[in-house]
């Protein structure tokens, strides 16, 4: 299965970075395209978008000012199945990414991914107090995954705080 293509543009407002793409999302070509996955949901219930997009229109988010890539390409059934040296190359690459698009906030969809990304292990969720690339802010959110315990009503408060957090930056 091939990676699905990331959604990159410079200055973005946000870039979303998810751990890597499900199976579903490997064979459709589209980001968060799990049936059970919230992000859609998420993303129109937090005020980021104006309709609720469906996972064949995660292209049109960069008319939005928002992007999407993810720490590992491979698509697999779960995270459990990245490797470690799958995860330290992701990370390099993700860096690079993100040192060139230069967008505004890089929020990671999922604790774990900022994890695996920054090398921190006490994370909280929000904006960071330090971000690893110079000059872009670090927001750690939940993941969307239908997995994820958490209330959805939780994790959109979440997630609310982005909108606010762009019009600061802007």
């Amino acid at each position: 299965m091939e990676p699905i293509k990331d959604h990159l543009k410079e200055n973005l407002d946000i870039l979303f970075v998810g751990f890597n793409p499900s199976l579903r999302s490997g064979e459709t070509g589209h980001h968060f395209a799990n049936p059970n996955n919230r992000f859609w949901t998420i993303l129109y219930r937090a005020g980021l978008t104006d309709t609720k997009f469906r996972p064949i229109e995660d292209d049109k988010l960069l008319d939005l000012g928002f992007g999407l890539t993810n720490i590992v390409a491979r698509p697999t059934r779960n995270a459990q199945e990245i490797t470690k040296e799958e995860y330290n190359e992701g990370r390099e690459e993700l860096k690079k990414k993100i040192s060139f698009y230069k967008p505004k906030i890089v929020c990671f969809v999922g604790k774990g991914v900022y994890q695996q990304y920054s090398g921190r292990k006490d994370v909280s969720w929000g904006l960071q107090v330090e971000s690893v690339v110079p000059g872009v802010k670090d927001f750690v959110a939940p993941s969307s995954s239908g997995l994820v315990r958490m209330k959805l009503d939780e994790i959109v408060g979440i997630y609310h705080e982005l909108p606010e957090l762009i019009r600061i930056l802007l």
